[in-house]
């Protein structure tokens, strides 16, 4: 982090009260190392068997376990609240289309039971919530930016965005601030996710480093934008400190470099040989079950307006953050 980074977190936070849900996950994680040091308060929601880890530093954490489906736990935990990074959600495309309303219980409910609570007790904290570029379907052209309009292909990316309205209707109304970022493939260290299509980079160099043979369905050559997993944290961080330049929009959030799958997991043979010494295959096969159509598209991410908003870039290359990633596990 640099010094002015560092500075503008501890003048945004300091005495602050800062509520994560999904507090015990994979960004949250990371949000809270970023925070650990500054003089505030931190709140980790998160259901009850999350397991949450240790940290150290100037931060007061409290962690509370409670299902964010029940209205009741919002008052709980909104009181004097300033931030929310609301990251808790169900990730799975496939599980969200094999049951669309457990799927709307989780990614849809939570917001406007969220957003309720703050109105009714007249608390008006900043909200940032983690969205997804799939909210957009397929896209027609690249790189992708802001003007790329939602038509979501998945009932996962249905709610995720009726969740983007649902924030923005309340900000519009005054009930709250916020910004809603629009996140392309996260990977990095990190609590390993409980998905089996989500997290498949950290899957990859987990299988790498075992020695066991990497697969990639068909030919691999769809376009994916892979971000490392503390570039977004700061993006989260960033969003909060310049929250005047980032209230009521929405934003693209990638490294802006696109590689194909195959190129990747190759990416990661290579790297892992580097370490291990011995370079694992990686090989082609057929996806033993229909795959989504949102996974046959290409994307890159166009993060030029929230640079413009707040300064943010993403530092960390893939091949940095492969190594990085390899080195953690």
């Amino acid at each position: 982090m640099t010094e002015l980074f560092e500075s503008n977190i501890i003048k945004t936070f300091s005495g602050k009260q800062v509520l994560i849900t999904g507090g015990a996950g994979y960004i949250a994680t990371k949000l809270v190392q970023l925070l650990r040091n500054v003089d505030c308060r931190i709140i980790r929601l998160d259901r009850p068997d999350a397991v949450f880890s240790g940290v150290e530093g100037k931060a007061r954490i409290d962690n509370i376990s409670g299902d964010i489906r029940v209205s009741d736990v919002w008052g709980k935990v909104l009181d004097k609240t300033d931030f929310v990074f609301h990251f808790a959600a169900q990730t799975s495309t496939y599980t969200a289309n094999e049951n669309p309303v457990a799927d709307a219980e989780i990614n849809v409910s939570p917001m406007l039971n969220l957003l309720e609570t703050c109105r009714k007790k007249k608390t008006k904290p900043i909200v940032l919530f983690s969205s997804t570029v799939t909210v957009i379907g397929l896209p027609s052209k690249l790189p992708v930016d802001e003007n790329c309009t939602g038509e979501p292909v998945t009932v996962y990316d249905l709610h995720k965005l009726i969740a983007e309205k649902y924030l923005n209707y309340y900000i519009s109304q005054g009930a709250v601030s916020g910004a809603i970022l629009r996140l392309s493939n996260v990977y990095g260290p990190g609590p390993k996710s409980s998905k089996s299509d989500r997290g498949i980079l950290n899957l990859m160099i987990r299988k790498a480093l075992a020695g066991e043979t990497l697969t990639v369905y068909g030919q691999g050559d769809y376009l994916r934008d892979y971000v490392y997993v503390e570039d977004i944290a700061r993006a989260f961080i960033m969003a909060a400190i310049n929250i005047k330049n980032t209230n009521g929009r929405y934003f693209v959030i990638g490294s802006g470099q696109g590689h194909t799958i195959t190129e990747a997991v190759n990416l990661v043979a290579d790297r892992t040989a580097i370490k291990t010494g011995r370079r694992v295959d990686v090989i082609q096969i057929e996806p033993q079950s229909p795959q989504s159509p949102i996974e046959m598209r290409n994307f890159v991410a166009d993060s030029g307006q929230f640079s413009t908003a707040t300064d943010w870039k993403a530092d960390v290359s893939l091949i940095e953050g492969i190594d990085r990633t390899i080195e953690s596990y």
